[in-house]
């Protein structure tokens, strides 16, 4: 441990989509069941009709679209909380669970813990670490799993492992003498016990077609989809299907957008109890297009998608510039849950598209979405951003847009009855927005200043935390990208945010997952606790050159942990190193710290080499565990430019 500071010991003394639509089957077009926007195909011959006319984005040479079968496959597989367990006797009595957007809605992770064990995936195994106290931490089972593990739930004794990978069949087709062989993508969803966590039981697994996409778990209840492209063999379609432990495959009844799409994927939503080890999944499929975002609260689900379609029709047609080229929407469908049982309710639609989960927000029973507007007219491109506020019928009752013309959206925060919003161009706005009222959003204040976030997260009412990147001028007027930027805003005076203090790691190039997934994000207010990974680009002295004042880079991995006050900013209380000297690239390297959690006054830090564990009052290491992942069996990683 580096620098650390005396001061701790003081210190510290985000959709899920549903599984199956309920009794809210709204009317009946031309025979087909109707929801909403959404119309349920009678067929399989239908939806062959149907993809054949309108998928051109997936058709191939010889007409059709992207073709499976004779021993083809898909191209490629897309790449992919409750508070955990009471904890054991044994356990730590003050532990941290993943970081998630909703309360009591828990998020599907590589890493989950306890307080006693840590669970996480590693390579192609479950490794299980029995890592309280952390002198005595070691791994007490490797579990390998079939396929590409890729995420997982923690519900008590229950572990859900969820896994991508390729199953071939045969299947009959028309006009076909002998079964024809089809290799599809699938998702496996391992369920074991592990009450003796030495010993994880396989107790049950669902198989559902389609690669991972995204999970949620409320209660005992997950809720997962999954994603594939249309898989044809000679001139049939495969239809998505879910299976129990091989039994017979369920078919979901599939549904398609009454607003026609310019590609098609097929989203399945099922949902499954964690521990009903008798129960049968429930399932429905969505054609939809590729660029989706789920969101789940407590009481809904909402998928949101987005369309592109001529300018001067459509709802938003309204909102756009005159001659604009396209019409860009996002479409929303809310789905009611109540333990368990999910019903579908009504369907919505603004301008815009979605950045990420953090764009939807449910408050109050209104969905609040913000989006970015992007096109072009016959004066040049334009863009501005946009934030909506929708009834339980999806109805639009507030609007406040053409926020930040020329720039778009980098990160959005929705806390309460407000809206943080972060735009860039060449400069950060960030944005106060009151939605006390939600029928006239407005903005209370802004604060520009160099550099952007890329994730907010909410220290209390009156600050918010922002990591992104700092930016410069350059000398040909531009703006380049600087390290990694950490900010702390004051915002309890709406009308005049401040920026408290700020830090910036590093050089170009300096990396943090946290950036990505907020999922990396540790913050403890109670412990004023701040940990970020980094992937750091340092500057340093080349002493073999012969020109003074040379200077090359080194990589560094690991944390930066940090104590977090309003009234003192951010205080450096150490570093964790987890390599010196670490891979050239920034990102993607076995010794990027990718996850970091604290069990009593211990911090653990996770990369996919090892789990090094750290104590929070002197700053010395206590220990490392090294897990199973072998990196010589995976591609080596591309560089950041």
């Amino acid at each position: 441990m580096e620098k650390w500071s005396p001061v701790l010991v003081v210190v510290l003394g985000s959709l899920v989509i549903a599984a199956i639509i309920g009794t809210a089957l709204a009317s009946e077009d031309a025979g087909n069941e109707t929801l909403g926007d959404l119309k349920k195909f009678s067929s399989k011959e239908e939806i062959e009709a149907f993809l054949k006319e309108h998928a051109q984005g997936t058709k191939g040479s010889n007409g059709y679209p992207w073709m499976t079968g004779t021993g083809g496959q898909e191209t490629a597989m897309d790449a992919p909380a409750p508070t955990s367990a009471p904890p054991a006797p044994t356990a730590a009595h003050d532990y941290s669970t993943t970081n998630v957007q909703v309360e009591g809605v828990d998020e599907a992770d590589f890493l989950k813990n306890d307080g006693r064990y840590i669970y996480v995936i590693s390579g192609e195994s479950l490794a299980i670490l029995e890592a309280f106290p952390a002198e005595n931490a070691k791994i007490v089972s490797e579990t390998r799993i079939e396929g590409i593990p890729t995420a997982l739930f923690l519900a008590g004794d229950r572990l859900v492992v969820f896994a991508t990978g390729t199953e071939e069949s045969m299947t009959t087709v028309k006009g076909s003498i002998a079964p024809v062989p089809v290799q599809r993508v699938v998702t496996h969803a391992y369920i074991y016990d592990i009450g003796d966590r030495s010993d994880p039981d396989l107790v049950r697994t669902q198989t559902f077609t389609g690669s991972y996409y995204d999970a949620r778990m409320i209660g005992d209840n997950v809720y997962v989809i999954t994603r594939e492209a249309p898989v044809w063999i000679r001139d049939e379609i495969a239809l998505p299907e879910v299976r129990t432990d091989g039994g017979e495959a369920i078919m979901p009844d599939v549904y398609r957008p009454g607003t026609p799409l310019q590609n098609y994927v097929f989203y399945t939503a099922s949902a499954f109890s964690v521990k009903n080890d008798g129960g049968t999944p429930d399932a429905e499929t969505f054609l939809l297009g590729y660029d989706t975002t789920l969101f789940a609260s407590q009481k809904n689900l909402y998928i949101g998608y987005r369309y592109v379609g001529a300018a001067g029709s459509g709802p938003s047609a309204a909102t756009m510039p005159a001659y604009a080229g396209s019409r860009e929407e996002t479409i929303v469908h809310r789905f009611a849950i109540d333990d368990g049982k999910i019903d579908y309710k009504a369907m919505g639609r603004v301008p815009g598209h979605l950045l990420n989960q953090f764009s939807l927000d449910e408050y109050g029973g209104n969905l609040r979405v913000a989006t970015t507007v992007e096109g072009w007219t016959r004066e040049g491109s334009f863009q501005y951003n946009n934030v909506y506020v929708l009834n339980p019928a999806m109805e639009t009752i507030g609007t406040l847009e053409h926020i930040a013309p020329d720039e778009r959206i980098y990160a959005a925060r929705f806390a309460g009855d407000r809206l943080y919003l972060v735009t860039f161009k060449r400069i950060d706005p960030l944005f106060v927005i009151d939605l006390s009222d939600p029928k006239h959003p407005g903005i209370l204040g802004k604060l520009k200043i160099p550099g952007y976030s890329d994730y907010l997260h909410p220290y209390d009412p009156d600050h918010i935390i922002g990591i992104g990147k700092e930016t410069s001028e350059n000398t040909w007027g531009g703006v380049s990208v600087e390290g990694l930027k950490i900010a702390l805003f004051d915002v309890s005076d709406v009308n005049n945010p401040i920026q408290v203090d700020t830090v910036v790691i590093g050089e170009p190039g300096t990396d943090s997952e946290a950036l990505r997934d907020h999922k990396a994000f540790l913050f403890v207010k109670e412990k004023n606790l701040l940990v970020i990974p980094v992937s750091e680009i340092k500057r340093v002295e080349n002493p073999e050159s012969r020109y003074p004042g040379s200077y090359g880079t080194k990589t560094w991995q690991g944390a930066y942990v940090y104590s977090v006050k309003p009234a003192d900013g951010f205080i450096l209380l150490g570093t964790v190193a987890h390599a010196e000297k670490g891979s050239p690239y920034t990102w993607d390297s076995p010794d990027a710290v990718r996850r970091s959690l604290f069990m009593d006054d211990t911090l653990y830090t996770v990369s996919a080499r090892s789990v090094v564990m750290t104590d929070l009052a002197d700053g010395s290491r206590v220990n490392e565990v090294y897990l199973p992942y072998r990196w010589e069996t995976y591609p080596t990683p591309y560089p950041v430019w």
